[in-house]
């Protein structure tokens, strides 16, 4: 099938369909109509996205852990644990690697070995092995609402059991959960894929269930540039919104300079809002996610709490709906649940006492998202006319001719020329472009930037700052210094 940005017809989607049930013999569980009423049974309480819309109209920032073990009672326990003792107003289910790349043999062998063992021997909870009926013990176990969380590029067959299963929201995008994620997936097929998941979602829609949708914010989540991560989330919005999505949740991966922070988030919602009301979907709800620092951690558990407060101080001040939140134990493997607990109460903490301070509307905040969305109009601009109108068909050639470029990015098929290293303030620029379609003024702009902190640094303009800048904050600063600098 051609791809293009159009709602996919009643006999394209129920063709597709009786073919992706079949992929695992947990498919044949799935009735759409039994699964509604299932879901419409669920409490509002329990509904990602009306928590979610509570929470920005009373300027409330809510907090989510991530979570995910292979044991099902195991993995309710955990997220138990999480509601009560981490506080947690929002919860994960992780998926395991094995699901992710649509290996459900060897999921299978890894689900028989953990109940052997008596211990997790994968690495999130199977959703697909354990099929509708288990995800419904677990989505019911708890009183707040329950996402997917996965990094899946064909998620179909995920997504049918997932919310015939109970869970109100699911991750994920067909350039956010391919480019950064695989390696030999096309970029057209994947985005196909996804255009199956939202038109599944937008089936529930019609059939009155709201079911939340996040495009996964952070990319590869190692020194992104705002315009970048802005940029392929409005794109995965507008996509989405396409197949019949209503409810979507936008997000953004900390970079670690307060004012670029901030201002992303607030460019990011205004420029959402822009294109989705452009191409006629101005009854789709927006909302916001902020996730906390991605990168390299802090062995120390003192240390990395400092970079946990600092994710959380950045998404209360941002005034994000809810903030993805890290654990002290980021640098040493999968957490305790104790040490999740830990990380969500310090989260929750610095947001209560910042609940009142907003820093949206500051001059310099507004002075660089007034950049940042200059850069994501060359963007979206570009893609349009590579695609003649057409996003879906746009993005891909976007990605082809390097003009979508994600830094450190796994795919085959991402043109991997952009670079980005911070400046003296911290703040991510651009040191190449690649084929990044900026205008005259911002490409000097970046230009100027590093050179100030070059100067700063008595050093040139070059690739080492890019290495320094990757290794910073898991060495204690946020700017990768030259040693002998006093800077």
């Amino acid at each position: 099938m051609e791809l293009k940005n159009q709602k996919l017809t009643d006999d394209e989607f129920f063709k597709e369909r009786a073919d992706v049930l079949t992929h695992w013999e947990t498919g044949k569980d799935v009735d759409f109509e039994e699964a509604v009423e299932y879901q419409k049974s669920i409490a509002p309480e329990r509904r990602f996205g009306a928590k979610l819309q509570k929470a920005q109209e009373n300027g409330d920032t809510l907090i989510q852990p991530r979570a995910g073990v292979a044991l099902y009672q195991e993995h309710i326990k955990l997220l138990q644990f999480l509601e009560e003792e981490g506080g947690a107003d929002l919860l994960p289910s992780t998926i395991d690697s094995y699901t992710r790349l649509n290996r459900y043999n060897e999921c299978q062998i890894g689900i028989d070995k953990s109940f052997e063992t008596g211990r997790s021997m994968l690495n999130g909870f199977p959703a697909v092995n354990y099929g509708v009926n288990i995800c419904r013990q677990v989505t019911s176990a708890v009183k707040s609402p329950v996402q997917v969380r996965h990094g899946t590029p064909d998620a179909r067959l995920l997504t049918e059991i997932a919310i015939a299963g109970g869970f109100t929201s699911y991750e994920g995008g067909g350039i956010s959960y391919n480019i950064p994620y695989s390696k030999n997936h096309p970029v057209d097929n994947v985005i196909r894929y996804w255009q199956y998941t939202d038109r599944l979602c937008g089936l529930y829609e019609e059939a009155g269930v709201s079911i939340n949708r996040e495009p996964f914010g952070p990319l590869t989540g190692t020194l992104i540039p705002p315009c970048i991560s802005n940029t392929v989330a409005v794109i995965e919005a507008v996509l989405a919104a396409t197949q019949g999505v209503k409810d979507l949740t936008v997000g953004y991966g900390q970079c670690g300079n307060l004012i670029q922070d901030v201002a992303a988030i607030r460019s990011l919602d205004i420029m959402t809002r822009k294109y989705l009301d452009k191409f006629g979907y101005k009854d789709a709800r927006v909302t916001t996610v902020f996730h906390q620092w991605m990168g390299g951690f802090p062995q120390d558990e003192a240390k990395a709490f400092g970079v946990i407060s600092w994710g959380s101080a950045t998404g209360a001040l941002a005034k994000a709906t809810k903030v993805i939140v890290k654990t002290p134990h980021e640098a040493m493997g999968i957490p305790t649940k104790e040490a999740n607990a830990a990380g969500l109460r310090a989260t929750k903490q610095v947001i209560n006492m910042l609940k009142d301070q907003n820093f949206r509307e500051i001059p310099a905040v507004v002075e660089e998202s007034e950049i940042i969305m200059q850069e994501m109009e060359c963007i979206l601009n570009k893609v349009e006319e590579l695609g003649k109108g057409d996003w879906a068909i746009g993005t891909c050639a976007a990605v082809e001719a390097g003009v979508i470029d994600i830094p450190f990015a796994p795919s085959k098929y991402n043109a991997g020329k952009v670079l980005p290293a911070r400046d003296n303030q911290g703040a991510i620029r651009l040191l190449n472009m690649g084929n990044m379609p900026l205008s005259d003024d911002l490409v000097i702009f970046h230009r100027q930037k590093l050179e100030e902190r070059a100067k700063a640094e008595n050093r040139p303009v070059s690739f080492q700052m890019v290495i320094d800048d990757v290794y910073a904050i898991g060495k204690g600063h946020l700017v990768g210094r030259p040693r002998d600098t006093k800077n």
